[in-house]
């Protein structure tokens, strides 16, 4: 039969003799408060909002889509996001043009019409009209509504002004929101300083 007794904790005795840290008075815990907001803040201004740049240069129906889809839904995200519109990318922002883009299926291997068909005369017409029947039955926005969203979402859409000048448009003739006389240089500086750069 043993006689050995349970040990006691070690640290009882040195628990007993040692008093226990103060707990830090609401000063102390305002103080840690400001250095950490202060530090998040510092944080915050190095590394910045991220930023995505898009060049758009297509007008078609089908290519007016892809730059508006990406720059509202980076914005969602919160990049800072410029769309830079150029030659035929400019009619996407033409508020009477952007509401009559055409589906071209000439050269289009993935439209349901051969080549042959594609190229009689009328067919842009009818390939338009299927497009936007199956934008209207899949409840897909607008052009227009697409703009607006994104203009509300702070996107800064950019018009070339090169391009205004060689097509002769009327510059109250773009959306309400839209910056005029940007030109490649802008474009060019704007895109080195994001972190995403398309080209569409």
């Amino acid at each position: 039969m043993s006689t050995d007794t349970p040990d006691a904790p070690a640290d009882d005795a040195s628990a007993e003799d040692v008093p226990a840290d103060d707990p830090p008075s609401r000063a102390e815990l305002a103080a840690r408060v400001d250095e950490l907001e202060d530090a998040l803040a510092a944080a915050t201004d190095e590394d910045g909002a991220k930023k995505m740049s898009i060049i758009a240069t297509k007008g078609t129906l089908d290519m007016a889509y892809p730059p508006l889809i990406l720059a509202s839904t980076a914005a969602a995200f919160g990049y800072e996001v410029t769309v830079f519109h150029t030659f035929w990318g400019l009619d996407i922002l033409h508020e009477e043009r952007s509401k009559d883009l055409k589906l071209s299926s000439v050269g289009n291997p993935n439209m349901p019409v051969p080549n042959a068909v594609a190229a009689l005369p009328g067919m842009d017409r009818v390939t338009t009209k299927m497009m936007e029947k199956r934008i209207a039955d899949n409840d897909t926005a607008t052009i227009e509504e697409l703009l607006e969203t994104s203009l509300d979402m702070g996107v800064e859409f950019q018009a070339c002004q090169m391009t205004i000048d060689l097509m002769d448009y009327d510059e109250d003739d773009f959306y309400d929101g839209v910056t005029t006389g940007v030109g490649a240089a802008t474009a060019l500086q704007d895109m080195a300083e994001a972190d995403i750069q398309l080209l569409v």
